[in-house]
């Protein structure tokens, strides 16, 4: 479902903004809904690779190997 929203843009963008429209074939209302959905989407992409990354993070890695030293017997106190 859409809404209709008002918006306050300054009157040299908003001309420049439908000249671009216009080479466009598209509406500035388009434009802007595009934008804001571009920047939802992206906004929602970088938080759940977050949530990865920090699930990751806790979780820890696993590089291979084993220790079977004490940190004792590398340093002398």
């Amino acid at each position: 479902m859409k809404q209709n929203v008002t918006v306050s843009i300054d009157r040299k963008l908003l001309k420049k903004g439908k000249v671009l429209a216009a080479r466009n074939d598209t509406s500035i209302s388009r434009m802007l809904s595009d934008m804001l959905k571009s920047i939802v989407e992206n906004e929602d992409r970088y938080e759940a690779a977050r949530r990865r990354a920090l699930h990751t993070l806790e979780k820890g890695f696993h590089l291979g190997g084993r220790i079977d030293w004490k940190r004792e017997d590398l340093y002398e106190r």
